[in-house]
């Protein structure tokens, strides 16, 4: 038996019921686990708890979802290491002084320039969604201030670098999480397949495609030209009668005071992880090359990459970067051995909370592969439905579903577990299938009212948190309606 037929439909959809309707996904997704091990168990309540536990524990069986939770954990502590050295404001105040120099008398050339670097600084800063729109956030306020840009533009700026950005360079805990699910649907090289789905995930391309036309054109709609006409004309970045959306806990690791602030404290780490992570990959890999074929040096590696661990590479490139970072911050005399240890911790517990969704996430997964939830999708709308239409659909649900529940992580977990095996049961390249549940995870990361990057690209701006949504839901529609199309179009193309 490939499923156990609509009782294998059960667990995903009371998760996503739940998920939507409490807003607490972690319960969730508890509660949907729970009853999809209470099906296996014959119905059996006492049996189906004790195995759930027992999945908990057996995600950490798999060697590369337990690297992927310790890497989770690093990159916490790599992000506090960064924050703390006072690399980010260092980069920031050199970027500045130059704009300074270069554009000191045309506010219009300043006023592009700020907004180009906040979005280069909320796409570079791609370790880690939230990190990023605080960074960005916090920085470049005053400037846009300065300059008369509304907050609501800042939010904008701020929400569309991060998600789409940490999707689409996905040299941290988001690769190292996708790769893991895609472990679980029996793909032996995950980097490879994430990397062949990324020019099939149009909505993260096309978001950043469009934030950057928005940045060097001007040309605002909707609600977002009516805020920029406000702040432009009559000096106001918020609107009368807005309520900032401010919070005292939602804050950045402060620098160390009385330390000198240098760029290079960010790029060293930072480009240091992403250069060792291919690195790794090749040296994790070198061993599948089949020799047999002769292949060239070239191909070798290309080979070797295709073939490497992805969960052991970027656990061994942040733990690379940890290190540099450390070494940097020490012969500088920024941090001590016991203040590095400490602050070590500090990071590492702030990424708790996503190590849990990752477990989780991987427990689900297997779940809904156990119970054949994906083949039994494909089996009953197989009649009426055309394979051509699977990735459009798959990208709608999964915006619907993100966007009601405020989370692409979870997203990705329910998703994925359904979209791989319908796609392949369709003859769709499972590519675009997973391409399309990941941009459908990130449109609702993207501008959902209750996601957390949403909320926190209100708080880092200090924007009405519902004018924020207002003036950047335009701009998300279209991007998601562009992909709709774009889906439709390879759908039919290829099939």
């Amino acid at each position: 038996m490939d499923h156990y037929g609509f009782l294998s439909l059960l667990p995903p959809v009371i998760a996503i019921f739940l998920a939507i309707r409490t807003k607490q996904v972690f319960v969730a997704l508890i509660i949907g686990i729970w009853l999809g091990y209470v099906i296996l168990a014959g119905w059996n309540p006492f049996i189906g708890s004790l195995n759930t536990v027992q999945a908990m524990v057996d995600v950490f069986k798999d060697d590369g979802n337990t690297r992927t939770v310790i890497f989770t954990l690093f990159i916490g502590a790599l992000i506090a290491f960064i924050q703390r050295s006072g690399g980010v404001e260092g980069f920031i105040v050199y970027v500045n002084k130059k704009m300074e120099s270069a554009h000191k008398d045309n506010v219009e050339k300043k006023s592009l320039y700020v907004r180009l670097l906040a979005g280069i600084t909320g796409m570079l800063i791609f370790v880690e969604s939230n990190i990023s729109v605080l960074t960005t956030g916090t920085l470049y306020r005053p400037l846009f201030d300065q300059l008369k840009i509304s907050r609501e533009k800042l939010a904008y700026i701020c929400d569309s670098s991060s998600a789409p950005s940490c999707i689409l360079i996905p040299f941290n805990a988001w690769g190292a999480y996708i790769m893991g699910l895609l472990l679980m649907q029996g793909f032996e090289r995950p980097f490879s397949t994430l990397f062949a789905s990324l020019p099939f995930n149009f909505y993260p391309l096309l978001a950043v495609a469009f934030l950057f036309w928005i940045i060097i054109t001007n040309k605002d709609f909707g609600p977002m030209k009516k805020a920029e006409t406000r702040a432009r004309v009559e000096g106001k970045v918020i609107a009368d009668g807005a309520t900032p959306m401010i919070s005292e806990e939602i804050t950045i690791i402060a620098p160390i005071e009385g330390k000198p602030q240098r760029a290079i404290n960010m790029l060293v780490p930072i480009v240091t992880m992403v250069v060792m992570m291919p690195i790794f990959l090749v040296y994790t890999g070198w061993s599948s090359i089949n020799w047999s074929q002769q292949p060239g040096m070239f191909d070798a590696v290309f080979e070797a990459i295709g073939g490497g661990s992805g969960s052991a590479s970027v656990t061994y490139a942040v733990i690379t970067s940890l290190a540099v970072a450390a070494t940097m911050y020490g012969l500088q005399g920024i941090m001590t051995g016991k203040e590095m240890i400490n602050l070590t911790l500090k990071g590492m517990s702030g990424m708790i909370s996503m190590a849990l969704l990752m477990v989780l996430a991987f427990a689900i997964g297997s779940l809904c592969k156990t119970l054949g939830t994906g083949f039994y999708v494909a089996e009953v709308t197989k009649s009426w439905l055309s394979p051509a239409l699977v990735p459009a659909i798959v990208f709608a649900v999964s915006c619907f579903i993100a966007f009601s529940t405020g989370t692409s992580w979870g997203t990705f977990a329910i998703m994925i577990s359904i979209a791989v095996p319908m796609a392949q049961s369709f003859g769709t390249d499972p590519h675009v299938a997973i391409a399309a549940a990941l941009g459908g995870g990130v449109f609702g990361d993207h501008c959902s009212p209750i996601s957390d990057t949403t909320m926190i690209s209100s708080m880092a701006s200090a924007s009405d948190h519902i004018d924020h949504v207002r003036t950047q839901m335009p701009y998300a529609l279209v991007a998601g309606g562009i992909t709709v199309v774009l889906y439709l179009i390879v759908g039919f193309v290829t099939l």
